[in-house]
């Protein structure tokens, strides 16, 4: 199915803040060649972002992030998450750019190398957020202390784990940030080819 297999028939935004809500009225085209009834749907809109794991291949290590998250207030274990680098993608600029400055601004890491990973949809039942992944390989032997733009009200903790720490944490639920799970993960697969390739380089 494609875009002409939805019919957007009212869309309204209902608040605009920091964020954007909107609400659709729309129908789309059933499996079975019918058209659905008109649903009314809230989506939450707050553009596109990229995020990058920051990767020593020498030291095995990876760089972390800890800040606290409005989202996890309720979550078990509290609302100051381990993470990965990330930001939103302004108007004119690209994942890649994106992820770069924000390893500098968050982390105080320089990016050399970026690996693509994959895009993924956060929560497409009520969001159209949409965020491109990496690896990127650092130097993570100076590492740490606490960054972000004050303006921006961020207070990032960097904190420095070897490769197998970082995965336990994955096991035991002590990070459960998807991007951050979802990067880790794929760096289990596909670690031994990162460092040859970045060898090679």
């Amino acid at each position: 199915m494609t875009e002409m297999d939805v019919e957007i028939l009212e869309r309204t935004t209902c608040f605009q803040g920091f964020f954007r809500m909107e609400r659709y009225r729309l129908r789309h085209r059933l499996f079975n060649g019918a058209w659905s009834p008109v649903l009314s749907r809230e989506l939450f809109e707050r553009g596109h972002a990229a995020a990058v794991l920051p990767y020593d291949p020498v030291l095995n290590q990876v760089v972390l992030i800890e800040q606290f998250r409005v989202g996890a207030l309720s979550a078990p274990g509290g609302p100051w998450l381990l993470e990965i680098v990330a930001g939103v993608i302004d108007h004119g600029e690209t994942a890649e750019e994106v992820v770069r400055r924000e390893a500098l601004e968050e982390a105080d890491c320089l990016v050399e190398v970026l690996v693509p990973i994959c895009d993924y949809l956060v929560s497409p039942g009520g969001t159209s957020e949409r965020i491109s992944l990496f690896c990127g390989k650092v130097d993570s032997s100076r590492a740490g202390g606490v960054h972000g733009l004050t303006e921006e009200g961020e207070d990032i903790r960097v904190l420095v784990a070897p490769f197998a720490v970082a995965l336990e944490h994955v096991r035991t639920g002590k990070i459960n940030s998807a991007s951050a799970i979802i990067a880790l993960q794929w760096l289990a697969l596909n670690r031994d080819e990162v460092r040859r390739r970045w060898a090679r380089d």
